[in-house]
């Protein structure tokens, strides 16, 4: 009977991981459909062409249940809300390659030392018919008790099915972001005091207009950032860039 009573509540605690994560949406490319899952926090996983994109995967292995397993990981910085190791070590990373900067590799634990692919700021690698470009994201002004100094972590641009998506990783409204150009989807952060507020990331994103812009890493000291806030500032701004707002904090 103990053992009826276990597979019953794992089997709710399966059920509701799944139906409180956000839908997927699907993006159409020239070359095939692009799906993109919000999973938590900064946690997201891209699919295309059969290939499975982790990014900075977070939250245990339970909000990750029923999706492929990664190809690749991209991890963008050391902190544990990024490298969560806990996480790795619960998912099937069997074929993925890491993709991820210096600072990260010296942190992975020594199982995944054959899977690592160092990428640091301005590098580029062609993975997998994907290719993934890392670039800086960093907190203003620089100083070195920044929570995130310039070179230690990625933002990421990966060019897949002949889109341009673009992962902020923790930054503030950084002058390369604010240089982007020819987005179609943007992954854009914005909590305090770790990366920036909404008035910093909707003026960035009014001068690099993505396509569509989901925000997400939302979650900061003082709870949830105001994201319809940001959708109206963006709305506001007549660039014509989609804010699709997903709850990235169903768990």
């Amino acid at each position: 009977m103990k053992h009826l009573i276990s597979f019953f509540l794992c089997g709710m605690i399966f059920s509701s991981a799944t139906a409180q994560r956000a839908a997927a949406d699907e993006i159409k490319t020239p070359k095939g459909p692009l799906t993109v899952q919000p999973v938590f926090h900064g946690g997201l996983v891209l699919t295309w062409d059969h290939k499975t994109i982790y990014i900075d995967p977070y939250g245990g292995a339970t909000a990750y249940k029923g999706l492929a397993a990664p190809d690749m990981i991209l991890i963008t910085d050391v902190h544990q809300d990024h490298l969560d190791t806990l996480t790795l070590n619960a998912l099937e990373t069997g074929k993925a390659t890491f993709i991820v900067p210096q600072a990260v590799a010296d942190l992975l634990p020594a199982k995944y030392r054959q899977k690592i692919m160092v990428l640091n700021n301005g590098k580029s690698v062609n993975e997998k018919a994907v290719i993934v470009s890392a670039i800086p994201m960093y907190n203003l002004p620089e100083e070195k008790e920044s929570k995130h100094p310039k070179g230690r972590g990625n933002g990421y641009l990966i060019n897949l099915g002949g889109k341009t998506v673009y992962i902020s990783g923790d930054t503030e409204d950084i002058p390369e972001m604010r240089a982007l150009r020819n987005i179609d989807l943007a992954f854009v952060c914005m909590n305090l005091p770790y990366t920036m507020d909404i008035n910093q990331a909707a003026s960035a994103v009014l001068e690099f207009r993505p396509a569509i812009v989901y925000p997400y890493h939302y979650r900061g000291k003082e709870g949830l950032s105001d994201v319809e806030a940001f959708k109206k500032l963006v709305d506001a701004g007549g660039q014509k860039t989609e804010v699709r707002l997903r709850n990235w904090y169903a768990q």
